[in-house]
């Protein structure tokens, strides 16, 4: 069993990420000292690949709900309550995660909130989640009018994050993830932002992107201030795929918000020119977008207006000073916003 072990101190408990190459293989004896009864919460794209064999190995119930984040809704955490009391849980059952953020998300809201909480375990199988979502314990699902408008604080018993699952990851998620990755290293890691290990994606890299999030969620675990931080981009992206209706990866959308932020930053006479040229050529060394096409530039503006940052009727913008410099703003003028948001789009 050879792995790296990461700890999280959070306000109610100290938590281990487990972080190693075929580790799946040992989540049994990983999840041993969890005594209860387990349930792993899964898709439908998800369970014959991993979910089914992992279940008979754990002697674990099984859900399956449809996979996209179109169904990341208070209708499917109600589904799961429906399974959940049909399989007689009590508050000794573990509720397991097996699959990307979404999946993570709705799983952890539900844990979170049947019986009053139950324990729960991450098993993140996505770059993006393994890197951030499956890491400090939000958890939550969208409403119609935004992104993660409803949740909870729920921290894990433990986060087993498997790189060799990135292997059969599709190129596309894989991509996404690295918007995370390259986010976390603009907030406080340069080293993240080497484009030689974008392909290889070793346990070592993912090990460095978490530990980002790690030291922020430990400062400020329920987003008091800094944790506000790992939302860089994200007020651009949020809004993106909300106009979107949701048909953009979240990691496409975060990799449009980041060059968004970068600009600002300079637009907002925070940064020089060339942040935004440096991210940009990140996002496109990772093969992501760095633009828009077909939403209209007031509709996304008012999207920006569901932001759980804002205060008031004010936005607030995590902008960066330079690599390893960020912070929050909410002074940013609407001609600015405007501004970016016209030049991020491609006609």
């Amino acid at each position: 069993m050879a792995f790296r072990t990461l700890t999280v101190t959070a306000p109610d408990k100290q938590y281990p990420i487990y972080i190693g190459d075929e580790l799946l293989a040992d989540a049994a004896a990983l999840l041993e000292p969890l005594r209860g009864r387990r349930v792993i919460v899964t898709n439908e794209t998800l369970k014959p690949l991993y979910a089914e064999p992992l279940a008979q190995a754990l002697d674990a119930a099984l859900i399956a709900l449809p996979d996209g984040e179109v169904y990341k809704t208070l209708d499917s955490v109600a589904a799961l309550y429906a399974s959940f009391a049909a399989l007689g849980l009590d508050r000794s059952a573990i509720v397991i995660a097996l699959g990307g953020g979404i999946i993570g998300d709705m799983a952890g809201f539900a844990a979170a909130t049947y019986l009053r909480g139950l324990p729960f375990v991450q098993i993140p199988t996505s770059l993006l989640a393994m890197v951030d979502s499956s890491v400090g314990g939000k958890v939550g699902v969208n409403l119609p009018q935004g992104k993660n408008l409803v949740g909870a604080f729920k921290q894990p018993e433990m986060v087993l994050i498997d790189t060799a699952l990135l292997a059969t990851l599709p190129a596309v998620e894989r991509r996404c993830g690295l918007a995370e990755a390259i986010k976390h290293g603009l907030l406080a890691d340069p080293s993240l932002l080497n484009p030689d290990e974008y392909e290889a994606l070793t346990p070592q890299f993912v090990a460095r992107a978490v530990q980002v999030k790690i030291d922020v969620v430990q400062q400020d675990p329920y987003e008091q201030n800094i944790r506000a931080w790992l939302n860089l981009g994200h007020t651009f992206a949020h809004a993106i795929e909300n106009v979107a209706h949701y048909s953009w990866r979240h990691g496409e959308a975060v990799a449009v918000g980041l060059l968004g932020a970068a600009r600002l930053s300079v637009r907002h006479g925070l940064a020089d020119a060339s942040l935004a040229t440096h991210v940009e050529g990140l996002l496109r060394a990772a093969g992501l977008p760095t633009s828009y096409s077909g939403f209209d530039v007031e509709d996304l503006r008012a999207a920006m207006g569901q932001d759980k940052k804002r205060t008031g009727a004010r936005l607030r913008f995590v902008l960066l000073r330079g690599v390893g410099e960020p912070g929050l703003y909410d002074d940013v003028e609407d001609a600015e916003i405007m501004e970016v948001l016209q030049g991020l789009r491609r006609e």
